[in-house]
């Protein structure tokens, strides 16, 4: 039943007949041809599914009445024997198209057809090429032969034909549609029962040569080919999808709809997680507390907005707690998602899951994937101070309202007279604008490229009758560290108090208070302590931290020169396998307790990763207070110098050292900076009650006329010479400082103190704009500033 007749080389199709009387020739042909079949039943194919061999017409074929198949046009669907399973002739190799033949040359189609097809064939094609039924010659078309069901829309749009579905046989109805689309190739069996697909799934697919002489061979068999089925249907209904029954027609409509709509979701699917897989591979996860969605983190955005956040999804028991983003003052950058989880002790509450460690914070230091060169590279950082630790120089807002009978000195006092409720939201509120994200890109800007983060134990562990003001530093302090990690700037973790309080000075919280590892309770609070590292370590050994958080301190400024040095040494030796323990792998930093950097050389043979920080100023002690602008400077590039680089020979001292605060101030003027309520060494009137330490003497060179108006006055009043030695001092001790591991100076910013904040040092222009170009170096001639015209009173 196939359309096309060969002649003269050229495939061609009958022009059809009418419709009435077209279909009632086919079924006389199909009654003849059951009838024929009926008395000669054909033999099962034994062929090759490829390489099917011809079968000569037998004796059955010529009884039949018919002409032998090798020689008559094809009008019953069939190609003829010879053509289907000649082993020398071409054979399709590809699938055709579903809607149009596939075109080829003429000339080779010509070829195709004379090698392909018996003479006794092309013969018969020319003898009838006067036929009525003859469609002019289509000239581009392969030999393969067509699928009335896949007949041109414009071509059965030319023939339309009435349904005739009283006259589909049985077996035509029931015949899965799913067939029909499954992609055969014309002349390829797709069969429907398991012995059929056992044998598909065993070999490889027949040839159409092939496969069209094993299904004229078997159209009786309960597997009937699906081109077969399609075929006989067709010649019932006419030729053409659009000839068939309106509920198939609806069916494979909607199928087709059905399967592109498939196709744009795949698509569309592809588009979302191939960047999101992207995302996921260029930025790091953590294994632990991040990287788990049951664990609420997020990717960023809207979870930094309260409006986003449902109040149902917060657990009434976690409602009104640290846990609940509706207590919080501040919400910009935290992931307000709740969770409950935590790593170490410590909540991730707050966290995103995703960031991004391919920054680098200058040219002169690498990303922060890749492991600082330290000991190599100098470190050039500033600390944070005064902000998640209140510190009454720093910030000396907090304390000008109360009088000095009152006793607040300290943070520890001010948010005991503030009361709970109070001391919160204030202390919430400085975190939460004394240090925000254009901070660290500042830092980024100035050529820093390390942050020290002072923070106290409050952040972590609550102490009975304590005052501070619980946890709510902890999400700050790490929000500051995604911000750092987003500059590129590496960071060191310092514990800048510890429970009962390491040296009782106002920077640990709480003035006159030493009871760690000392006293009464001074071996518990060791313990406290401790258990505050193991928690510590834990939460900054994860894998987020590995490249951000390169550096750990122990304790700040343990006062070793009332604390008893040997147990200082023996309890930095348990931290040290504590914090290693949890899986810490950074550098682990100890300090000098004021003993001397010559003092420490042996200590701690054989704990690797250890650095000694010493802290250095000169207004502290009289006698380097006391000395000239010029000899401060050399002081700086000789004394210090030296002693930094007998430090890093181990022959001589520990070994890895480093300066972790230090500052540019050449006196003790600044308000607050001894203590609220305490005068000066500058001026000689400093007095501390609670040790009775008095110095009453002007400590200036000369000891005469000391006075602090003019280190006190706002910079633009500063004099031209006096400028030159601010900047200069700082530039001879970065010089001095880098013959070392490098230096953090103390601090980023303050409320009015110039010459402690970094940030205002630059706008007044008494410190370097970016830190490694610098003026001045150790190696170029001092000026003289007494000859410049600078006084030694200020």
């Amino acid at each position: 039943m196939a359309p096309y007749a060969v002649s003269n080389g050229q495939v061609e199709r009958p022009v059809r007949a009418s419709s009435s009387r077209r279909h009632k020739e086919r079924r006389e042909r199909m009654d003849a041809e059951e009838e024929t079949e009926r008395t000669n039943p054909p033999r099962r194919s034994t062929h090759s599914r490829r390489n099917s061999t011809a079968r000569p017409p037998t004796a059955g074929d010529a009884t039949a009445g018919s002409t032998p198949r090798s020689s008559r046009p094809s009008t019953s669907g069939r190609t003829p024997r010879s053509t289907r399973n000649s082993t020398s002739g071409p054979r399709p190799t590809a699938k055709p198209s579903l809607t149009t033949p596939r075109a080829v040359p003429r000339a080779a189609t010509a070829a195709t057809a004379s090698n392909s097809t018996p003479r006794s064939a092309r013969d018969s094609s020319r003898s009838n090429k006067d036929s009525p039924a003859r469609r002019p010659s289509r000239p581009t078309v392969t030999t393969v032969p067509r699928d009335p069901a896949r007949t041109r829309r414009s071509e059965r749009r030319d023939h339309p034909e009435p349904e005739r579905e009283a006259f589909i046989p049985a077996e035509i109805r029931h015949h899965s549609r799913d067939a029909e689309l499954d992609g055969a190739p014309d002349g390829i069996d797709r069969p429907k029962d398991k012995r059929e697909g056992e044998r598909k799934k065993g070999k490889k697919r027949k040839s159409a040569a092939g496969a069209a002489a094993s299904a004229a061979h078997n159209k009786h068999h309960r597997s009937k080919s699906k081109d077969k089925r399609v075929k006989e249907k067709a010649a019932l209904l006419g030729a053409g999808d659009e000839e068939q029954g309106p509920r198939e027609r609806k069916k494979r409509l909607n199928c087709g709809k059905c399967f592109w709509l498939l196709v744009a979701a795949s698509v569309l699917l592809l588009i979302i997680l191939i960047p999101v897989g992207v995302l996921v591979i260029g930025k790091k996860k953590d294994n632990g507390a991040n990287g788990d969605p049951a664990l609420g983190l997020g990717k960023g955005g809207e979870e930094s907005n309260i409006d986003s956040i449902d109040p149902s999804s917060i657990p009434t028991d976690a409602k009104g707690t640290k846990l609940d983003p509706f207590t919080w003052l501040d919400t910009k950058d935290f992931n307000l998602t709740y969770t409950a989880q935590t790593v170490g002790g410590l909540s991730v509450m707050g966290l995103f899951d995703d960031y991004d460690d391919s920054t680098r914070a200058n040219s002169n230091v690498p990303p922060l994937t890749e492991t600082f060169p330290y000991g190599k590279t100098p470190i050039r950082g500033v600390n944070v101070g005064g902000w998640l630790l209140v510190e009454p120089f720093i910030t000396p807002s907090f304390f000008e309202g109360y009088s000095e009978n009152m006793g607040v000195v300290d943070e520890y006092t001010l948010s005991k007279k503030l009361g709970p409720k109070t001391a919160k939201e204030t202390m919430e509120k400085h975190y939460s604008t004394f240090v925000t994200e254009t901070t660290f890109k500042e830092i980024r800007d100035a050529g820093l490229d390390h942050v020290r983060f002072p923070f106290g134990y409050w952040a972590v562990m609550t102490l009975e009758g304590d005052s501070f003001v619980p946890d709510v530093s902890w999400r700050y302090l790490l929000r500051g560290i995604e911000w750092a990690r987003k500059y590129g700037l590496r960071v060191k973790l310092d514990l800048h108090s510890v429970p009962g309080g390491a040296n009782g000075w106002n920077h640990s919280g709480r003035e006159g208070v030493l009871g760690w590892l000392i006293g009464k309770n001074g071996d518990a609070n060791g313990e406290k302590t401790l258990k505050i590292h193991t928690q510590l370590a834990t939460f900054f050994a994860q894998p987020r931290y590995k490249n951000i958080v390169t550096m750990y301190g122990l304790v700040n400024e343990p006062k070793m020169i009332t604390l008893d040095p040997d147990k200082v040494i023996s309890w930095t030796e348990q931290a040290y396998d504590v914090v290693r323990a949890a899986g810490y792998k950074g550098q682990i930093i100890f300090g000098d307790g004021f003993r001397g950097l010559s003092k420490w050389k042996g200590v701690f043979a054989g704990k690797s990763g250890m650095l000694l920080d010493v802290h250095q100023y000169t207004i502290f002690n009289t006698n380097q207070l006391s000395l000239s602008h010029s000899d401060k400077i050399k002081f700086a590039c000789t004394t210090w110098a030296t002693e930094m680089e007998s430090s890093l020979d181990t022959s001589t001292g520990f070994g890895p050292t480093m300066v972790g605060e230090w500052g540019q101030a050449d006196t003790d003027c600044t308000k607050y900076l001894n203590n609220v309520g305490v005068g000066t060494r500058w001026e000689g009137n400093f007095f501390v009650e609670s040790t009775g330490e008095t110095i009453d003497k002007p400590s200036c060179n000369g000891g005469k006329n000391c006075s602090c108006e003019k280190a006190n006055a706002d910079p633009s009043d500063y004099s031209r010479e006096y400028i030159q030695f601010l900047k200069t001092f700082a530039e001879a001790q970065m010089d001095s400082f880098e013959k070392g591991w490098g230096w953090m100076y103390w601090t980023w910013d303050t409320e009015s103190a110039t010459q402690w904040s970094y940030k205002k040092s630059i706008a007044a222009g008494i410190i370097p704009k970016v830190a490694s170009e610098r003026d001045f170096s150790c190696e170029t001639s001092i000026p003289d500033f007494a000859s410049l015209g600078l006084p030694e009173t200020y």
